[in-house]
């Protein structure tokens, strides 16, 4: 019986074709993560910072208009607080996006 036979896999000798193999598979992948214009863990990131702006935009929106129509319910001022704290919402929201958008993803 032969040492190494062919179907085999020959446990403690590492074949150097196999391994040219793995080092051009990787390199295979990396090239059409590239070509796709994806970038592996870095896409992630985005969706994650797109997700914190999204969150920043509907929170303060509801938060505020939430808040401004509790004032008006409460005082009886018909909408000027729910419109005054609405805009309020709104520039928060901006001022949010703007900080998070200058922020590289983590």
């Amino acid at each position: 019986m032969a040492e190494i036979e062919p179907g085999q896999d020959p446990q403690g000798v590492e074949d150097p074709r196999l391994s040219a193999l793995d080092e051009r598979l990787r390199e295979a992948q990396h090239r059409e993560t590239l070509a796709k214009g994806q970038k592996g863990a870095d896409a992630e990131r985005g969706y994650s910072q797109g997700n914190r702006v999204i969150s920043a935009l509907i929170g303060s929106l509801v938060g505020s208009a939430l808040i401004g129509w509790l004032i008006d319910h409460w005082f009886g001022t018909g909408p000027w607080g729910l419109i005054v704290l609405l805009f309020l919402g709104i520039a928060v929201a901006f001022r949010q996006i703007i900080r998070i958008s200058g922020e590289r993803p983590e």
